[in-house]
């Protein structure tokens, strides 16, 4: 494996991983973030699909079009394409480049390296390439349908969709852009997939100075970033899974920010002189599936039973507090067209009624839990609310890998968990909770929730979510899944229930921290430090 480590990085690192209570304080120019990072397995951005490898990716690379989580109105915004334009019939976009930009080699950011990035991301076919290939894209076609000059390059697309969502779409990591130069370089006959999972070559306003599995990620400010220079000159990602340690670390000052606090550490850090809270909505959704196959839940009177048998209110206040809060949609708040309304409520009368007229009382169900505190939490709650309204509840907790391999096979009754968007589009939820156009175990739709459930999505909504992803008028695609959440939530058997929050640490110093909110991933180059 291959590291790229300064003499500086090293000696930063080392007395920050071996002695950590010797300082008072960070340096004034580094950033020091902690934050579990076990999960990265590589960070090549056509293969990243892991949430801390995508932190990474989105400050050492650019890509076409970027998405500004502080400015949801705007939404995707011009990167290293300076303006786009749609041909009249809707099946092409043609980009054209901005000028002047270098990767970290120092080579010219160009039109062919755009091209030859998304590109190889379908060829690749790893992981993320789903988020391209969505478009028609192909090993065997691609490179006759995204084409370039020495100013632009233009996605040739299978059908004539929404603008926002192919851009929405090339907001994410898969389509970052990444030097070819350097990279075939570098490369075997793998298209540089081995040196680019422990290496990076983009434009970003970091540069990677040094990987370290499950114990650090070291970033350096890009000087002659486009942007201009991050104020943070180092940032240095320490793995710490212990939330009591984080916060002790934080407390110290030896470290300038905590992302796994829990409730309890928040709490007890909350009032702490030097030390300051902010919370930030995530795009991930805790829900509640209602296995089909199951003639218990597969009963209508029953599942909208269930959907009352849920305490929102009291479990977000109690185990659940300042890490969700209720959130009865598919889609997340922060994205085009979510809809905030939470129409169920809490009554285990108005449940126990309907359990009762269906001749449901005294039915026993499964659930298959992860054990992972907050779902078996929610598991036990559902129990005790359900018990009184008839029906017995077992659970049985599982390793994540066990629950995983059930729910894709169709055999979890009640699965309680979370699913996270896999871009900032409206059709990444849309796509997987509403459409199942092949219920049949042959399928095996395994991506899909609804598939996962057994739940035979109406025609009506399977049209709908498709044609969503077509409406060219932004204004009319959001109201589109706004129509869709409200059929969704009047008959669906998957429940959405909360919506996470992420409570982050940071010391009082610490200025414009931004996890990324919904709809992306951590942003250091507008972080500051004050006195």
């Amino acid at each position: 494996m291959r590291h790229l480590l300064t003499p500086r990085a090293i000696l930063l690192a080392s007395a920050l991983a071996i002695a950590p209570a010797a300082w008072a304080e960070t340096p004034a120019d580094t950033l020091v973030v902690a934050h579990t990072i076990d999960d990265i397995i590589s960070l090549d951005p056509a293969q990243s699909f892991e949430f801390s490898g995508n932190d990474v990716n989105q400050n050492t690379y650019d890509r076409l079009v970027d998405f500004d989580p502080m400015d949801m109105e705007a939404g995707f915004k011009p990167s290293l394409a300076e303006s786009w334009e749609v041909s009249e019939d809707g099946m092409s976009i043609t980009f054209r480049m901005r000028e002047g930009v270098k990767f970290h080699s120092g080579n010219p950011v160009r039109a062919e390296d755009a091209a030859w990035s998304l590109q190889r991301a379908v060829q690749l076919n790893l992981t993320p390439a789903f988020i391209l290939t969505q478009f028609g894209f192909t090993a065997d076609n691609v490179e006759d349908k995204i084409t370039f000059d020495d100013t632009s390059l233009t996605l040739h697309l299978d059908k004539p969709y929404a603008p926002s969502f192919v851009l929405n779409c090339l907001t994410a990591n898969v389509a970052s852009v990444v030097d070819k130069e350097t990279v075939m370089a570098n490369a075997g006959d793998d298209l540089g997939n081995t040196w680019l999972s422990n290496n990076a070559a983009g434009s970003g306003p970091y540069t990677l100075t040094a990987w370290r599995p499950n114990e650090a990620v070291q970033l350096a400010a890009f000087e002659e970033y486009w942007q201009g220079a991050p104020t943070m000159k180092r940032v240095i990602v320490r793995n710490v899974q212990e939330s009591s340690a984080q916060r002790l670390l934080l407390e110290q000052g030896d470290i300038d920010v905590a992302r796994n606090l829990s409730p309890t550490d928040v709490d007890s850090i909350a009032s702490v002189e030097g030390v300051k809270i902010q919370d930030e909505p995530r795009g991930r959704i805790l829900y509640m599936g209602l296995n089909q196959k199951d003639p218990v839940l597969s009963n209508p009177a029953v599942i909208e039973a269930m959907k009352h048998l849920v305490d929102y209110d009291g479990i977000a206040g109690s185990f659940l507090k300042g890490m969700f809060v209720p959130h009865q949609s598919f889609l997340p708040s922060g994205y085009l067209g979510a809809l905030d309304d939470n129409p169920w409520t809490y009554d285990v009368e108005k449940a126990k009624k309907l359990i009762d007229d269906a001749g449901m009382s005294g039915k026993t169900i499964v659930t298959k839990v992860r054990d992972l505190r907050e779902y078996t939490d929610v598991a036990q709650a559902l129990q005790a609310s359900m018990a009184q309204a008839g029906l017995t509840l077992e659970i049985q907790q599982m390793t994540g890998a066990q629950v995983l391999d059930a729910y894709r096979a169709r055999e979890v009754p009640v699965f309680i968990g979370e699913w996270g968007p896999d871009y900032s589009d409206p059709n990444t939820n849309a796509a997987t909770f509403a459409f199942n156009p092949d219920n049949s175990d042959e399928a095996k739709a395994t991506g899909l929730l609804a598939w996962r459930n057994a739940y035979a999505v109406p025609q009506a909504m399977n049209e709908a979510t498709l044609a969503a992803t077509l409406e060219q008028d932004a204004e009319k695609r959001a109201q589109m899944y706004i129509d869709i959440q409200k059929q969704y939530q009047a008959e669906a058997p998957i429940v959405p229930l909360f919506q996470r929050i992420e409570p982050t640490g940071l010391r009082e110093n610490v200025q414009n921290w931004n996890s990324g909110r919904s709809v992306a991933s951590v942003m250091y180059r507008q972080v500051t430090k004050g006195e």
